[in-house]
């Protein structure tokens, strides 16, 4: 009769453990429908599905930019966590980038190609600020882990011609600040950034793959060159 059991370890062997008793690998699930966003987790090499997130977007009175930030992203992650439930185990990253201008005014992405001029109007000449906030949350747990990462973008003077030609692109009406760094928008205005590119684009690659490992999710110690690499430019 044949031993259908499973082999046992020598005696310099660790013991093998049933591969039915193994934890299963973390799933990773992205709570967004933004395009960039899902090109820069490509790009890190990371495997993932999107279930893109349902909450009011609305600031609170007198809510600060960062604080605004951080709230929608941890909201964000929450809220599609607690629809998928606790198994199979999954990890879902959350995210919500804002433009604030110098003058300390959240602006958000533009209702139409009007709006989007109006929101230009009052950053070209200027440096204003980028921020993202990125949260994780483990499905099952629902503790969000969080963080809010600033950027810096210096853009030269524009005739208001010059945004009306930009806007009629057609890439400015999904974005925060109605432009792109990553398009048009970066090449035509865009003088210098200080700071993480790629948060500008909407995700921080950098301390995304770090707060992703602290929750367990296996990353690659390199996001190979990604820390300032347009996700639309093949750098």
């Amino acid at each position: 009769m044949s031993d259908a059991r499973s082999p046992r370890a020598g005696p310099d062997e660790a013991p093998r453990p049933d591969p039915d008793t193994r934890p299963a690998a973390l799933g990773l699930v992205l709570a967004s429908a933004s395009p960039r966003r899902a090109r820069l987790l490509e790009k890190a090499g990371l495997a993932f599905e999107i279930v893109p997130s349902d909450v009011d977007e609305t600031p609170r009175p007198d809510e600060r930019p960062a604080a605004l930030v951080e709230r929608l992203a941890r909201a964000k992650a929450l809220e599609v966590a607690g629809r998928l439930g606790p198994t199979p185990a999954r990890i879902v990253l959350g995210s919500d980038t804002i433009v604030v201008s110098d003058g300390d005014r959240i602006l958000g992405k533009p209702r139409d190609e009007a709006h989007a001029v109006a929101l230009l109007e009052e950053i070209v000449g200027t440096v204003h600020r980028v921020l993202t906030a990125v949260a994780v949350v483990r499905s099952g747990a629902l503790l969000a882990r969080s963080l809010v990462v600033t950027s810096e973008v210096e853009m030269r003077a524009a005739t208001r011609q010059e945004l009306v030609d930009y806007v009629a692109v057609g890439e400015s009406l999904d974005k925060a600040g109605a432009y792109a760094l990553q398009g048009e928008g970066g090449r035509r205005f865009v003088v210098a950034v200080r700071g993480s590119r790629t948060n500008v684009i909407g995700l921080p690659v950098e301390e995304t793959l770090a707060l992703l490992a602290e929750a367990g999710l296996p990353v690659a110690a390199d996001d190979d060159g990604l820390r300032g690499a347009d996700p639309d430019s093949g750098a």
